[in-house]
């Protein structure tokens, strides 16, 4: 058996308020809240996904402004493991309200309340990557090598 490991992009988007703009979902069921994030498609670059996501989970608009790491996370409830490419992205408008399937909606959380979320939230990444972002972990957007670009 081969192992096929996903790659995702992950965004960290604060507003001039404080607050981060989260997707609540529906994952495995469950409802859950997450960063925008998703799978880098076949030939797309990755900071091309980074804008993608956010706008089809959020209808938001963003700029991608540093790179702040890649997360390893095996999710419990599949044995699959995943490549998270978390990068932090200024917040440009709300262009639509027409979301991806298995969206409820999108929220914009201080971050007390993403804490206050708990178990709710999709894996521990989602609030590692905003303590990362905080604690000012950056790094210039081409530090990763994407031969799509």
């Amino acid at each position: 058996m081969t192992w096929k490991p996903h790659a995702t992009v992950a965004v960290i988007a604060e507003d001039d308020q404080g607050r981060f703009l989260l997707v609540e979902e529906i994952s495995n069921g469950k409802v859950v809240f997450n960063q925008p994030a998703g799978h880098i498609e076949e030939d797309e670059a990755i900071l091309d996904a980074v804008r993608r996501e956010t706008l089809e989970e959020t209808g938001w608009e963003v700029e991608p402004s540093y790179f702040l790491g890649v997360y390893t996370y095996q999710a419990p409830a599949n044995g699959a493991t995943y490549y998270r490419f978390c990068y932090a992205a200024i917040p440009l408008r709300q262009v639509t309200s027409k979301l991806d399937i298995g969206i409820i909606a999108p929220h914009w959380l201080t971050l007390d309340e993403v804490r206050d979320l708990g178990s709710k939230l999709r894996s521990p990444l989602v609030l590692q990557c905003i303590e990362d972002y905080r604690s000012g972990r950056q790094f210039p957007l081409d530090v990763v090598i994407d031969g799509q670009t």
